[in-house]
């Protein structure tokens, strides 16, 4: 499919999220509209020529999570969204996007002004009440987007959050694959590259896998920093075991990453699968 027709199609596609949005979320139920937008989220993926693999889904947790994930691109998020809908927190600078901005200011994206040391104070409040009451929030503890093949340095101050609310930390770790069973670095949003030039890149690097593989979660504890240490270590297990496994099957990766939980990984599922074409539509 020629690269213009598909930008189209992604254009209309966010048009259409925010139809829903403004149409349907207001009377739909909490249940509804996280069907909504993880369907909206999947769709969104299988435009750009991309498949959902998840791995471990059975370490999930609904309630009362933050969910912490390496970062790569801002298609992260709808592959997030295509997992698990959850609020994020993000760059306030995304909020002027268009489309895209309203999009997330709808969807209770927190944003924050990292310039401002205050921001981050406030902004920490704030996800400590939402984990408290119960929400899910997911954060990008490395601060700004990397090629995906090591981590960054994870940041503490967020983690402060699950702290004071008592809740645990889910590791999530994002790798894409192309279709040559080789990791892709095309999703990559990075250096100086624009949004446009970071679209076409992802489109022409299809057909793509967006490998998600769901951490066992971890006990807040007292120490922020003890916090965002095991969960950049576990996010780094997995990424490592996923870079040495690409081949093997979903459930053989599962098996082989340890939790800092357990030493074994007989709560690993099988790896959950959503396939496409590269015109979109579901194969």
């Amino acid at each position: 499919m020629k690269l213009a027709l598909r930008k189209a199609r992604l254009i209309a596609h966010l048009l259409h999220g925010m139809w829903i949005v403004a149409t349907r979320f207001p009377k739909a139920s909490a249940e509804a509209r996280h069907t909504l937008n993880r369907e909206w989220s999947l769709k969104m993926l299988r435009l750009c020529g991309m498949q959902l693999v998840v791995h471990n889904d059975s370490a999930r947790l609904d309630r009362g999570v933050l969910v912490v994930a390496n970062h790569i691109s801002w298609i992260d998020i709808y592959v997030i969204n295509a997992w698990r809908p959850t609020p994020f927190v993000s760059k306030a600078e995304i909020r002027q996007w268009p489309v895209v901005g309203w999009l997330a200011q709808q969807l209770d994206t927190v944003f924050i002004q990292r310039e401002k040391r205050s921001d981050a104070k406030r902004i920490m409040h704030e996800l400590s009440d939402r984990l408290g009451a119960g929400e899910l929030m997911c954060v990008f503890p490395e601060g700004t987007t990397s090629n995906g093949l090591t981590l960054l340095p994870f940041h503490a101050n967020m983690f402060q959050a699950a702290v004071s609310a008592s809740a645990p930390v889910q590791p999530l770790c994002i790798m894409y694959e192309d279709a040559h069973g080789r990791q892709s670095t095309a999703p990559a949003y990075i250096d100086d590259l624009t949004l446009a030039d970071s679209l076409n890149m992802l489109l022409r690097g299809g057909p793509l896998t967006a490998h998600v593989y769901v951490g066992a979660p971890l006990a807040p504890g007292a120490d922020r920093r003890t916090l965002a240490a095991e969960a950049e270590g576990v996010i780094g297990m997995a990424l490592r075991e996923m870079q040495r496994g690409m081949a093997r099957s979903g459930a053989a990766i599962a098996a082989s990453i340890s939790s800092p939980s357990s030493s074994d990984a007989s709560n690993a599922s099988p790896a959950l699968i959503e396939p496409i074409d590269q015109s979109g539509r579901s194969a």
